[in-house]
């Protein structure tokens, strides 16, 4: 079992420097990272709260003009982070829809991962962010695509000892951060060399765009005050191409590529039908990907749409033998 969520305290600024490194855009990765004794602000970002106290898992919540509230992270260290000296790689592990930066934490993550040489990311996303720039918002920015790429992971860098480069990054997640992690590894080619979808939809115009839809109404009801993701009554269909897997094959091609899908139905109808569309849109994808000469590795196991924590334990254990090593 997980331990509790660490408290939170106000926010306690370390004595001593901080080398920050360089900014990094969309297209542009970070050669080298810096370790510190305790994280400061940077790359728009400003620390309001912070817990440095657990031995492993270190809580921030910041103010950043990315997001209209004060989105938070959970960093989880290697159980030798403190002692090793070392340069981890590091991964980043996207939430599912109605959930928050505590869901993995409150999964295992701790548990699955003591003792591996990773440092992991677990940041806010939104209820319904989609892991997006929406096309409209009617209460404020939620452009969570923008906090995650642009601000977060050269912060990242630039406070913890990890290889700020594609051999040593990789991005994985549940349900809609499944699909966070599919757009993200795509679309920002260079950033990282794994991704993993834990029932994660990878086709996004099958069925008449069922999951444009979803993505629409689901930010519209919870996250946007009506605006949406890709635009309503008409999409953004070069932000929708964007965003499909199906449509950027060839980004995927030179990575690890983890994918889990459920077959069985669920008591809950609304699970059972998230869990059918993903499962097929993997098929898709995985088709695709075949056709294409791209290997992967992919389960269909028996259950819904849920984290399954052996596959969740053997991915770590693949993401960690393709990075690069501690």
């Amino acid at each position: 079992m997980s331990a509790p969520r660490p408290t939170r305290r106000t926010m306690l600024k370390a004595a001593g420097g901080l080398t920050v490194a360089a900014g990094l855009g969309a297209g542009t990765i970070l050669a080298t990272s810096v370790a510190a004794s305790a994280a400061d602000d940077g790359f728009g970002l400003h620390i309001i709260e912070r817990n440095e106290d657990d031995p492993r898992m270190w809580y921030y919540r910041f103010q950043t003009d990315a997001i209209g509230w004060a989105p938070a992270v959970n960093v989880l260290l290697p159980s030798d982070y403190h002692t090793s000296g070392r340069t981890y790689p590091v991964l980043y592990l996207l939430h599912g829809g109605n959930q928050d930066f505590i869901a993995f934490d409150r999964l295992g993550i701790r548990d699955w991962t003591a003792g591996k040489p990773l440092i992991v990311v677990m940041p806010d996303g939104g209820k319904a962010g989609w892991y997006s720039n929406p096309v409209s918002s009617n209460t404020g920015p939620r452009n969570w695509e923008s906090f995650h790429l642009n601000q977060l992971v050269p912060w990242i860098d630039a406070n913890f000892r990890t290889y700020a480069e594609f051999a040593g990054r990789a991005v994985a997640g549940f349900s809609m951060g499944g699909f966070g992690a599919l757009k993200y590894t795509a679309k920002y080619y260079g950033h990282f060399a794994s991704v993993s979808s834990h029932s994660g939809p990878a086709s996004v115009r099958r069925d008449s765009g069922l999951v444009v839809h979803w993505a629409n109404v689901s930010s519209a009801a919870v996250d946007l005050a009506g605006g949406t993701i890709y635009g309503a009554p008409a999409w953004d269909e070069a932000r929708v191409t964007a965003d499909n897997p199906m449509e950027n094959l060839e980004r995927y091609r030179g990575k690890r590529i983890f994918l889990v899908a459920g077959t069985s139905p669920s008591p809950d109808p609304f699970d059972y039908a998230n869990e059918t569309q993903v499962l097929a849109g993997q098929r898709e994808f995985r088709a695709a990907l075949d056709k294409a000469n791209i290997p992967f590795t992919a389960y269909e196991d028996p259950g819904g749409h849920m984290v399954r924590p052996d596959r969740m334990i053997e991915d770590l254990d693949g993401i960690i033998a393709h990075l690069k090593k501690a």
